[in-house]
């Protein structure tokens, strides 16, 4: 909070110039007053180490654009009354008055408290961090994770909650902001004005500017700070902190003829992430270089991956219609053709090699219990029955064509049939009903170009790495606005992991498709009353992979790991359209060390 002194308190006590202060005095307060900082965007920590953390806040002068000089402080209490380091940061106009500060010298696992000062009195808010645990440490980690926070289409009602958890690091998988304007009609903009939501500035974000003044607004949400204050984020950027559907080499929603140059673009966005994020600059001269490591004693190693920018190809199909016929003949030609014996879709990356090599190398040095990839997109096959997702896609793109909605239900409730038979009494399946089963008559598509799914060969070389490394692999995930729970399995059926993807703090999930009434066919909880809880996570779904799915809620996963069992609750919240709301656990499932999965 910014502590100012306040003009109209001195202009009121300005009788007691008459009892003897002198107008030198009184200048000199006013100069004083002048040099005033605000503090309005509260104070981040972030990239804990084991002796290290980053801690962050913006400071301006009120009255000027100077720079300017700050105090820092970090201590063992919240009172200050033990610090045990401080020095001086430059907050100025080449940063947009973000100042960051790497604080090392610090002990293991060890709570701190932090803030700012400027020498006319302005404070900064206290803030609390903690450092990693030390190498050999088996004590349970808690994280809290998100993605996917539109402030246009809701509160950060899952910031706020996490802030009252017993979480001790919060995890960030991407889209942290949104470069979306702010125009009615634009994505996620329905209800923006009647909750006071409005995005500034307003239109798509270009310049230096406008990211700068994106990022402002965010960090402007109380609950945003209340997180940022109350624990250390680990954090990556997706696409929209850049531009939707973006890649090394362009985006879906930016336009050269009227935005300019996309490299000038991705180096602004690059550039104001880095001055607004609690994140280790790791080299100066290459800012799209933020995959890194974060190890947790002997019990979970996370690695954070960048699948978006550093290098990531175009995906296939032209953009906006990702989904269209010639997509799928895109995506089959990179599967089928070969050239000197290997598929065309072999050279297509979501990450670059050096990162790969990077992933491989920490898998097979890393003595932790569990391994963790902390990933943008869902990295699980999500392939449905071509018989099903012709219509699903007819009915999200004509939500009120009752007809196409029929036929969906019906495609649906046939192959949903054919599978319970298979699984219950096999020798009973009809002709059609092995037809539909069958890969070749009924081929699987993804739904989802831009996913993994869209650089199949690019996943598999992960698997592969995964499966000989022999560590228990979990992948958390982002961007898809939905909460799944996915078995990771290479193209020939091997089982290498498994996926926590969560949905989003506020943007719109499949219920914003009209697609919310078939949701609970995607994992096979409609075979319930069928077949019992066994359908549940047997793979009886649309989606052989899925093992658990929610489409219609915002909300964050809560990860509890320990070096026996990691458990993931689903926290889902009632609303994101009030400030008035109510959290619940709408799944938790839990990992054995051994392979054993249980839901409750």
């Amino acid at each position: 909070m910014t502590q100012r002194f306040s003009r109209r308190q001195f202009i009121s006590n300005s009788g007691t110039l008459a009892a003897g202060v002198s107008a030198s005095s009184a200048i000199n307060a006013l100069a004083k007053d002048a040099s005033l900082v605000e503090f309005n965007y509260g104070v981040a920590s972030g990239d804990p180490l084991e002796n290290a953390v980053i801690i962050w806040t913006h400071a301006k002068p009120i009255h000027s654009k100077k720079a300017i000089s700050l105090k820092w402080e970090l201590a063992s209490d919240e009172a200050f009354t033990q610090v045990v380091a401080s020095g001086r940061v430059e907050s100025s106009a080449k940063t947009g008055f973000t100042a960051k500060v790497d604080v090392t010298g610090l002990k293991p696992d060890r709570s701190y408290f932090y803030r700012f000062s400027h020498s006319s009195g302005s404070l900064s808010r206290v803030g609390s961090t903690r450092t990693l645990p030390i190498e050999n440490s088996t004590g349970d980690v808690r994280m809290a994770v998100f993605s996917c926070s539109l402030y246009s289409a809701g509160f950060f009602n899952a910031y706020e909650h996490a802030s009252q958890s017993d979480a001790q690091y919060a995890v960030h998988l991407g889209d942290y902001i949104y470069e979306y304007g702010a125009t009615p009609g634009e994505y996620g903009n329905s209800t923006a004005q009647q909750l006071g939501r409005v995005t500034k500035p307003s239109g798509n974000l270009v310049s230096l500017e406008d990211y700068r003044t994106r990022y402002a607004l965010y960090r402007s949400d109380p609950s945003l700070q209340a997180l940022h204050a109350k624990m250390p984020w680990m954090c990556v950027w997706d696409d929209h902190e850049f531009a939707n559907n973006a890649y090394m080499n362009g985006a879906e929603n930016h336009h050269p003829k009227t935005q300019g140059d996309w490299s000038l673009r991705k180096a602004i966005a690059a550039k104001v992430y880095h001055e607004w994020m609690p994140i280790r600059t790791q080299d100066p001269h290459n800012l799209y270089k933020i995959y890194r490591k974060f190890d947790f004693g002997t019990v979970l190693s996370l690695q954070m991956l960048d699948t978006r920018i550093e290098g990531r190809v175009k995906q296939y199909g032209n953009f906006g219609e990702l989904n269209a016929s010639y997509a799928y003949e895109d995506y089959f030609n990179g599967l089928n053709q070969k050239i000197n014996g290997l598929p065309i879709d072999a050279g297509r990356a979501m990450i670059s090699n050096e990162q790969m090599q990077w992933v491989k190398d920490n898998f097979m040095s890393s003595k932790a219990t569990w391994q963790m990839l902390g990933n943008q997109d869902v990295m699980g096959k999500m392939w449905m029955p071509s018989s099903v997702l012709k219509p699903l896609f007819s009915s999200a793109m004509n939500p009120k064509d009752s007809q196409a909605r029929d036929l969906t239900k019906e495609s649906i409730s046939n192959f949903l049939a054919a599978k319970a038979t298979q699984a219950t009494n096999p020798s009973a399946m009809t002709a059609e009903q092995k037809s539909l089963l069958s890969t070749t008559e009924n081929p699987r598509l993804p739904f989802n170009l831009d996913s993994w799914d869209g650089y199949p060969m690019n996943r598999e070389l992960l698997f592969q790495i995964a499966k000989n490394s022999q560590k228990n692999l979990v992948v958390i995930s982002g961007d898809s606005h939905n909460a799944w729970f996915n078995s990771l399995t290479t193209l020939g059926g091997d089982r290498v992991g498994v996926e926590f993807a969560g949905t989003s703090v506020t943007s719109p999930g499949f219920e914003s498709l009209g697609l919310g009434e078939f949701a609970p066919f995607i994992d096979g909880r409609a075979l319930v009353p069928k077949l019992g809880d066994s359908a549940v996570g047997a793979g009886l779904g649309l989606i052989d992979d899925v093992r658990f799915a929610e489409t219609k809620s915002r909300g964050y996963l809560k990860i509890t790991a320990n070096a026996n069992t990691l458990k993931g609750e689903y926290i889902f919240l009632s609303t994101v359209l009030s400030k008035d709301y109510t959290a619940y656990v709408g799944q938790t499932i839990t990992l054995s060390k051994d392979g054993s999965i249980q839901y409750t």
